[in-house]
């Protein structure tokens, strides 16, 4: 495995994580991780993978230096250009394996969910080119919001399952495409958008988007001379972070930060903050720090960033909090906005909104310091999110 922490036979990353789930599906996940472990010791599929994000995905995606930003806030900022991958973020990195491994399984379906649509944007790209059946679970919420990549994803020939339930958003559509899994894992293997739910979902999205930081630690020593003194990713479920923090986690003069979506505040219901603000529970067949009342009722969770409203957060995260091995900060929905704004205009880079949450982060941490390297994940770019800005939250 390329990741530095593992979890153990049961899939716990210390306290967090596990498989609480039926036991003909627990069979079944069982099998998926005995075929995933088999077959990134298969160099054919590794070949073939490695062929796929260099000439499809377009990997080693470039650290660029952001001379503007830097510039105005007196650090050196640095951006990981995951928004330049094809499909636009750095989705497209697991849902190619996990495509493969299905492949390879004798699947013929892909299920998967999305919040923003980038998830299921890649992963419809990805079925398009191996030729799987594709169903794509999202709540009516965020298919208005991310219109422009539902229509991507129809074109691309994926099936659009609209989620009417709850807060119609992304834990909805979780318990949709986990609820069509349940029914269908025969013949269709569940394409998980983040390193969440039961073992080895967390595992093995982690395997594919540790190339982030692999790449990024190399390309810090190599273009710029040295390692950055932090690394800023945005964390909802934890994908993008877990990647490029994979990279860094036995650099000591590293510090990670992940950085949570605060939305319109510190209340329940008002932001998507798990460490923050959560407790060890149980969602979606794995235990983590989850948003929940004093019942231990698991609560809805809301950011003015689709991709980011999630009320838990993957194990490792969890773990890494816990043991002082990363720190988590917090960001609202206007601060990410004006980040949203200010990268656009210094630098003529349109960054998503998950990711402009990391940026706000970084631009904020840039007032305390001087004279350090940033290094933020861009893990997305904004071509989702323009209409939805300019209609709310338009500025002069």
């Amino acid at each position: 495995m390329i990741n530095n922490i593992l979890p153990d036979k049961n899939g716990f990353f210390g306290n967090y994580g596990g498989q609480f789930i039926e036991e003909d599906l627990k069979n079944e996940l069982n099998k998926i991780e005995k075929s995933f472990l088999e077959i990134i010791q298969d160099e054919s599929f590794l070949q073939e993978l490695d062929y796929l994000m260099k000439n499809f995905v377009g990997r080693p995606s470039p650290i660029y230096f952001a001379k503007n930003l830097s510039e105005k806030y007196g650090n050196k900022i640095y951006f990981k250009r995951e928004d330049l991958n094809h499909t636009g973020a750095h989705k497209i990195n697991h849902c190619l394996g996990q495509a493969l491994l299905a492949k390879k399984m004798g699947k013929t379906k892909v299920i998967g969910e999305t919040g923003a649509g980038q998830h299921g944007l890649a992963l419809a790209t990805a079925s398009a080119l191996l030729g799987l059946e594709c169903d794509i679970y999202m709540g009516e919420v965020d298919i208005e919001k991310a219109k422009t990549n539902v229509d991507k994803m129809r074109l691309l020939g994926a099936n659009i399952k609209p989620v009417s339930f709850g807060t119609k958003s992304l834990k909805e559509a979780v318990d949709a495409a986990l609820g069509a899994y349940k029914k269908e894992f025969k013949n269709a293997i569940y394409a998980i958008g983040s390193i969440v739910g039961p073992h080895p979902f967390p595992m093995m999205v982690e395997f594919f988007q540790s190339r982030i930081g692999i790449e990024a630690n190399s390309q810090m020593k190599e273009q710029y001379g040295s390692l950055p003194d932090y690394v800023v990713a945005c964390v909802g479920g934890g994908s993008n972070a877990i990647g490029i923090f994979n990279g860094f986690l036995n650099e000591q003069n590293v510090q990670l930060v992940g950085v949570e979506p605060l939305g319109k505040g510190e209340k329940i219901g008002q932001n998507a903050a798990s460490i923050a603000f959560g407790k060890d529970g149980i969602i979606h067949g794995f235990k983590c720090k989850v948003l929940q009342n004093e019942k231990g009722e698991i609560q809805d969770a809301y950011s003015v960033a689709c991709g980011l409203d999630y009320p838990g957060i993957g194990p490792k995260h969890c773990y890494l909090n816990e043991n002082k091995l990363a720190k988590y900060e917090i960001i609202g929905d206007l601060e990410a906005i004006d980040a949203f704004y200010e990268l656009s205009k210094t630098e003529g880079i349109i960054p998503a909104l998950e990711s402009s949450h990391a940026i706000a982060y970084a631009l904020k941490l840039s007032k305390t310091i001087k004279d350090k390297k940033i290094l933020v994940n861009l893990s997305g770019r904004g071509d989702k999110d323009i209409n939805f800005i300019m209609e709310n939250y338009p500025k002069k």
